[in-house]
């Protein structure tokens, strides 16, 4: 868990209740700790893609779990974020063959286009760079994740054009 504490909104709206017992009715009963990570994207994406612990509390009561469980899942994975967000997520895989293949200075040249430190968000809230374990693509090196799409065979000119997509909102972040 992080050490600073962020404030956020906690909403449960019907609409997301009704979701998320959507998604533990696919689980047996005695198993409902299972519907834990994606209950948790429901009530991520709901949440500004962020999870404050107010909110990691109350996905623990819904599912009627301690509370440290759902921190424990939160803080292991890179897909939940523990604090407000660039809406523009930019992750870069960092393991071998995009390393092999240049990602390491696509990344340096994209925080300097941004004028960002890896894992900041810019001042505008709007792009934030990381970088990630394996996204499972290693045929198509350097890449980078971009909410729910990869964005391959990456080039500065690639990487130019995407932010200027993300600036004139083109770029679609979910696929729902």
């Amino acid at each position: 868990m992080e050490h600073t504490h962020y404030k956020q909104v906690v909403n449960i709206t019907e609409a997301l209740m009704t979701r998320i017992n959507e998604l533990i009715s696919h689980y047996p009963e005695d198993k409902i700790k299972s519907a834990l990570l994606p209950v948790l994207h429901e009530v991520q994406d709901a949440h500004d893609n962020w999870l404050s612990t107010e909110l990691m509390d109350k996905v623990a009561e819904i599912l009627t779990i301690k509370p440290v469980e759902v921190y424990e899942v939160v803080s292991f994975y890179t897909m939940y974020n523990q604090r407000p967000i660039g809406k523009y997520m930019f992750e870069f895989c960092q393991t071998s063959p995009c390393c092999l293949n240049g990602v390491e200075d696509i990344i340096d040249y994209t925080c300097n286009k941004l004028g960002v430190k890896v894992g900041e968000p810019t001042a505008d809230g709007l792009f934030e760079v990381r970088g990630v374990e394996c996204l499972g693509a290693c045929g198509y090196a350097p890449m980078m994740q971009l909410g729910d799409f990869y964005k391959e065979h990456l080039t500065k000119e690639k990487i130019d054009q995407l932010i200027v997509d993300c600036k004139e909102d083109k770029i679609t972040l979910h696929d729902k």
